[in-house]
């Protein structure tokens, strides 16, 4: 038979387990109760993202199902409310290829004191970027340019010689900059992020993710000067002490797009991207039924030479997909 203190001993590990399991129904409700609240949004008040921000995996409970694009990775905003409406892979690690420039782009827009501010483009920085086959937009070594010009020369052809121009103009070199790319990253609660030059081009330790991209983009899309360059098509530079009428610039998104139109709506701008580790990536924003929306895809397959698969699915995402 059981002695009195054996059984006192299996009744308290009885009570133990029952108190673990209602313990573990209350947790699971709560869960299942607050896990919605992670679909909202990405809004950003105050230059900085909220503590509570959270992503969540797949497309599961949100209205767009982003798993059958030809990127491996995916985030998908409504702007006007900052409600996440699908994602896939988003938090997982991607090379930002050229998107890389979003950042510099909006660092030197917020740090300027004067954009038409003009300063002679360094001879020494060309020849490393030609050797690594970096996109350029068309300046020339020993040219005298705006800082306007530079901002609209990285983010539309996505040149490599303006982004490494301005941080050296900035901060005394690249690397001074990029410590303060890395530090707005963290300002802004983009917490799987770390930047190694200012241009995309690939580096190990350079990687972000979808979810951190769309927050860098919804943020600086608050910004007028950022929004005004980033949805531009085509850009004329001032004349310069070389060039007498300047030079067109158009951006890289709509020498695939040409106006960008499509059914119920139109892609307003965006940056793309590409390396042979990266993929084809894309960050863009565009207008359907008279509602904004961003959206962030890395990781398709091909080359600049391939189909603009990156395109196809934006233009999948935008003209098909949003309006089911």
């Amino acid at each position: 038979m059981m002695t009195t203190g054996r059984r006192r001993k299996v009744h308290r590990r009885w009570t133990i387990l029952m108190v673990l399991i209602v313990w573990g129904c209350i947790l699971y409700f709560m869960l299942s109760f607050f896990r919605p609240l992670g679909e909202k949004a990405l809004k950003i008040s105050g230059g900085a993202a909220p503590e509570n921000l959270r992503y969540f995996e797949g497309s599961g409970g949100l209205p767009v199902d982003l798993s059958h694009l030809n990127s491996r990775n995916a985030m998908l905003v409504d702007l006007d409310t900052g409600k996440i409406m699908g994602e896939y892979r988003s938090r997982k690690r991607i090379y930002p290829a050229s998107m890389t420039k979003i950042m510099t782009a909006l660092l030197v827009i917020e740090r300027a004191e004067n954009l038409d501010e003009s300063f002679t483009m360094p001879e020494n920085l060309f020849a490393g970027l030609y050797n690594a086959g970096a996109s350029m937009a068309g300046f020339w070594p020993g040219e005298r340019v705006s800082v306007r010009d530079l901002l609209y020369g990285m983010l539309l052809p996505s040149g490599a010689e303006a982004c490494v121009a301005v941080a050296e103009w900035m901060d005394g070199s690249e690397e001074a900059f990029v410590e303060k790319m890395n530090e707005k990253a963290a300002e802004l609660g983009m917490k799987d992020t770390h930047f190694k030059n200012s241009t995309g081009l690939h580096s190990g330790n350079h990687y972000t993710t979808a979810a951190d991209m769309a927050l860098l983009l919804q943020y600086a899309l608050e910004n007028p000067q950022f929004r005004e360059i980033f949805t531009s098509s085509i850009y004329t530079t001032q004349a310069s002490d070389i060039r007498s009428e300047g030079f067109v610039m158009q951006s890289t998104l709509y020498n695939y797009l040409g106006e960008g139109e499509f059914s119920g709506g139109a892609i307003l701008g965006g940056k793309t991207g590409y390396t042979d580790e990266a993929g084809l990536c894309l960050a863009s924003l565009a207008r359907v039924d008279g509602k904004e929306y961003l959206l962030v895809t890395a990781g398709a397959e091909g080359t600049a030479y391939t189909e603009p698969y990156h395109v196809l699915d934006a233009l999948k995402v935008y003209g098909e997909y949003l309006r089911e």
